[in-house]
């Protein structure tokens, strides 16, 4: 299983705007602070709006936080909807043009493990990640003031 850097910039721009509570942050922000490109996260800050994980506000002073607690994120869902193909083999896709599919256990197999992958993820939420142990860590390392 592979997850997209779509899927893990989603879950960065969230855990940094877990740490800030209800300050603003801007993408450039978000950008220097992981040291990754602006634009990638222009695509995944639009989406997470879209979908209500955050809020942005526009203006000289704008930015954005998050829509919802930490505690109402959960990371299964998130990983479904910012994944756009979860088919870790050929057979479990829609384009599947594998001969031996109607005999083969892999697909049985690998469709179990998808599952259990996602089973594991629902079990937790962006406050599970964010823990009060490792926060001082985390704002220290992300550089948040």
């Amino acid at each position: 299983m592979h997850i997209t850097r779509y899927t893990d910039y989603s879950l960065r721009v969230l855990i940094y705007l877990a740490e800030q509570g209800d300050r603003l942050a801007t993408i450039q922000e978000i950008a220097d602070s992981y040291e990754i490109s602006k634009n990638h996260l222009m695509k995944v800050v639009h989406q997470l709006n879209k979908k209500g994980y955050i809020e942005t506000v526009r203006g000289k002073k704008g930015g954005m936080r998050l829509h919802m607690s930490p505690d109402e994120i959960n990371v299964g869902i998130l990983v479904r909807e910012t994944e756009q193909d979860l088919s870790i083999v050929e057979c479990l896709s829609s384009n599947n043009a594998c001969k031996i599919t109607p005999v083969c256990g892999l697909k049985h197999m690998f469709s179990e493990a998808l599952n259990a992958f996602l089973d594991v993820l629902d079990k937790y939420t962006l406050a599970d990640v964010i823990r009060d142990q490792h926060r001082p860590q985390l704002v220290r390392l992300l550089q948040i003031a």
